[in-house]
C-alpha cells in the first residue's frame, strides 16, 4: 500500500492510499511497503495537510475511503460535515445518523482510521467537556486541531500554544516532505 509521510506540528504524520483513495492517516514514521514512490493524491494530501497546518486551508478536497462498518462510515460522513471551528457533540452525531448511542458514536470516533481529515478532533461531550481522543498525543491533541481551527491560526500563532514547543512547528520541518 502506497503510503507517504509528512511532518507537521504533532509531529510526523503517515498517510495511506489505497484503490485512489485516501485509506489512512497514522502518527509516526512508516516503514517498508511503498513509500518510495508516492502517489499524486499521497503528494495532494500532504500539500493540504501542510496548507491545513499554515491556516491556509480549512476544508479538505481528497478523496477518502475509511474502513469500516456501515455504521461507522455514516458516523465518520457525519463528521465531515462539522465546519471547521465548530463542534458537536457525541449526542449530536447520534442524533443526526439516528442512533440511540452516543456511546457508539465514541466508539466509531476511536476507530477512525483517518484523523484530521475525518474530523473526530471536532466531537466533543455534552455539558462543554472535551471527551477523548485516540490520536497520539490524545486530548492535548485535540485541544491543539480545535483551536487551531477556532482561531485561524497560523504555524507561528500555533507555536505560542503552551501544548507544543516552537520547534515542533518550524517550518524546516518540512523539509523531506515531497511537495
Amino acid at each position: 500500500m502506497p503510503y507517504l509521510t509528512l511532518h507537521s506540528p504533532l509531529g510526523e504524520l503517515t498517510v495511506f492510499e489505497a484503490d485512489d483513495a485516501i485509506v489512512a492517516l497514522d502518527w509516526g514514521r512508516a516503514h517498508g511497503g511503498d513509500a518510495a514512490a508516492p502517489t499524486p493524491l499521497l503528494r495532494e494530501a500532504a500539500e493540504q495537510l501542510h496548507d491545513y497546518f499554515d491556516g491556509k486551508r480549512r476544508h479538505f478536497d481528497l478523496s477518502l475511503a475509511p474502513e469500516g462498518s456501515a455504521f461507522r462510515r455514516s458516523v465518520w460522513a457525519a463528521l465531515c460535515r462539522i465546519p471547521p471551528g465548530e463542534t458537536r457533540s457525541y449526542i449530536d452525531i447520534a442524533r443526526e445518523i439516528g442512533c440511540r448511542s452516543p456511546r457508539a458514536i465514541g466508539q466509531a470516533n476511536g476507530a477512525n482510521p483517518i484523523p484530521i481529515l475525518v474530523p473526530c478532533h471536532r466531537v466533543v461531550a455534552a455539558g462543554g467537556g472535551i471527551g477523548g481522543y485516540s490520536g497520539d498525543g490524545g486530548l492535548a491533541t485535540k485541544r491543539f486541531l480545535l483551536a487551531l481551527e477556532a482561531r485561524g491560526v497560523s504555524r507561528q500563532e500555533a507555536a505560542t500554544l503552551s501544548l507544543f514547543p516552537a520547534e515542533s512547528i518550524a517550518p524546516a520541518a518540512r523539509q523531506g516532505t515531497p511537495r
